[in-house]
């Protein structure tokens, strides 16, 4: 909240809470919305590739990053 609290001037010696700096500025937390719509990039981006299916029985990708990581083992 650093910069809300800059952009509204409140000094950090001030002592509010970073609930009461996004009430003063008129915003919310949108935590949750980002990660759902984070969560259907993905998936769109994981169907377009056409291995949903691995992923959803294995948990991994398999492809460059996992041939790397297998050889630094």
């Amino acid at each position: 909240m650093w910069f809300l609290r800059r952009m509204l001037r409140i000094p950090w010696t001030t002592k509010k809470t970073n609930e009461r700096i996004l009430n003063e500025a008129n915003k919310r937390r949108s935590l949750v919305r980002t990660i759902r719509k984070r969560q259907a990039t993905f998936l769109g981006h994981v169907m377009r590739g056409g291995k949903l299916e691995h992923l959803i029985t294995t948990g991994k990708f398999e492809g460059k990053e996992a041939e790397e990581d297998k050889g630094r083992r």
